[in-house]
Formats: C-alpha cells, sequence, structure tokens
C-alpha cells in the first residue's frame, strides 16, 4: 500500500484527478453535518462499493455528484477497485483488509478537509 504522501505527490499531475473541487452544494453540506458525519458516510460507502473482492458494477459504482464523498474519491483515486491498484498498489479480487479502508478513508478526509471553506 503506497504512503498518501507519495499518491498526493502524484495527484496534481493528472489533469483527470486535478479537475474536481467541491461543489457549493457540497461545501455546505460539509459544513452542515461536519467532517465526521460525512467521513461516516464515506466508510459506509467504502464497504459496500469498494471493499468487496469483486463489487458490483466496479469501475463506475461511484456516481459523480450528489455527495461530498463521491467528488473526493474520483478526485483521490478511491473510487474503484482499478484506481486502487493504479494509484494505492492495493490489489484487486480480494476483500479490503481493515487498515486499507482505513487508508482510503484517510485519503478521503485529507482532500475534503483541503477543500473546506472553513478546515471542517
Amino acid at each position: 500500500m503506497r504512503a498518501l504522501e507519495d499518491v498526493f505527490d502524484r495527484l496534481p499531475q493528472s489533469a483527470f484527478r486535478q479537475r474536481f473541487r467541491l461543489a457549493a452544494a457540497d461545501q455546505i453540506y460539509l459544513r452542515n453535518k461536519g467532517l465526521s458525519t460525512v467521513l461516516e458516510h464515506a466508510r459506509d460507502f467504502v464497504k459496500r462499493r469498494i471493499a468487496p473482492a469483486e463489487p458490483t458494477n466496479d469501475g463506475k459504482q461511484t456516481p459523480f455528484r450528489g455527495h461530498p464523498v463521491f467528488t473526493a474519491q474520483h478526485a483521490t483515486a478511491t473510487c474503484c477497485r482499478g484506481c486502487l491498484a493504479k494509484w494505492y498498489a492495493i490489489p484487486t479480487g480480494r476483500e479490503l483488509t481493515g487498515s486499507e479502508q482505513a487508508h482510503v478513508i484517510e485519503a478521503i478526509g485529507r482532500w475534503l478537509r483541503s477543500q473546506s471553506v472553513d478546515g471542517a
């Protein structure tokens, strides 16, 4: 598993990853719900959509809009198992471990904090 510092050093080199920003509605949602609640949502999304060995619709399971976590997942390449393999060196074909899920959540949280107007 690659260190977050290494991944976050490489993310700016991807034009695709760099285009993601939190929409105004997502900023408001994050501010109103708070980062801890939004990260609880992220834990649930990751557990259900990313952690299984063979996720349903892998590569298409993360919407581009509708929740701040979805935007963060695309921005941090934590949106599907293929991206986790490419960017984080987390193998496909097996369930994510607890520490791997925590690593994904840490990446999402780091990006959300960087996008928050008030530093959530």
